[in-house]
């Protein structure tokens, strides 16, 4: 039960922390604006929450068992590459299965060099490599104990909270993959694949120029239910946001 709680409680922190710096990121660093990360509706980015477990785990292996001393600096470093690798694995294996799987992009580092697939790049590896230093030497020894303290809470009540976060995850998970099926079932019929923050803020401007724009009517776009005010089908918000795209960019290779 103790493993069990840890690592809901690991996942639980990661997912939480994960989504305010995909939030801030965006704001200040790639999109300059509000936007709510994820394909999840609520405020939680589970592949965080994995990257964090993993974190965790792999911070504690004990390397005695393959005859390497854990206090030496050569086992340090390799246990920090290992775990940056394995987080960098995690990044292209959960873009490549939304890709593929659900013809959706989470995330897209095209504009970087080097780049594979548009999923992973040398500069993201990096700045995961300098994160699994940051964790070992700054974070880890005092999640173990934190971790430890509300595992072993003798009133139990951390276990029904937790309880109920997870609960409502497995909720918002249920409801935001309905949605990604509905987006990926049109985006296979359109042969694209959908940049999810550009297509949730192109359905929130589109649905605001549409229905509020000559109304009397305060519009405030939705940060966490991109679609809640437009009537269309799935199909149609993705026809359209395919047909608008491909004229801008006619437009622009006219204009070069």
């Amino acid at each position: 039960m103790e493993m069990f709680i840890t690592i809901m409680t690991l996942f639980v922190i990661g997912s939480l922390i994960g989504w305010v710096i995909e939030v801030l990121f965006r704001r200040f660093f790639s999109a300059h604006k509000w936007i709510n990360p994820g394909f999840m509706v609520g405020p939680y980015i589970p592949l965080y929450g994995f990257g964090v477990v993993i974190l965790y785990l792999l911070s504690n292996i004990d390397f005695s068992i393959i005859g390497l001393d854990n206090s030496s600096p050569w086992t340090i470093i390799l246990k920090i590459i290992f775990i940056a690798v394995c987080l960098v694995l995690i990044e292209f294996i959960a873009g490549l299965i939304f890709i593929k799987g659900l013809k959706i992009k989470l995330w897209d580092y095209s504009n970087q060099k080097f780049n594979i697939m548009g999923i992973i790049c040398p500069l993201f590896s990096f700045i995961w490599l300098v994160i699994s230093c940051i964790y070992y030497f700054f974070i880890n020894p005092y999640l173990v104990k934190l971790i430890s303290y509300l595992a072993n809470d003798p009133t139990h009540f951390y276990y029904f909270f937790i309880g109920i976060v997870i609960g409502m995850m497995i909720v918002d998970f249920a409801y935001s993959m309905h949605m990604a099926t509905k987006i990926r079932k049109a985006a296979s019929d359109l042969k694209i694949v959908i940049n999810l923050d550009k297509f949730k803020e192109y359905v929130k401007t589109k649905t605001h120029d549409l229905y509020f724009k000559d109304k009397n009517v305060k519009y405030h776009k939705p940060f966490f239910f991109p679609f809640k005010y437009s009537h269309l089908s799935m199909y149609e918000k993705v026809k359209k946001y395919k047909e608008d795209f491909e004229a801008k960019h006619n437009l622009n290779n006219k204009n070069k």
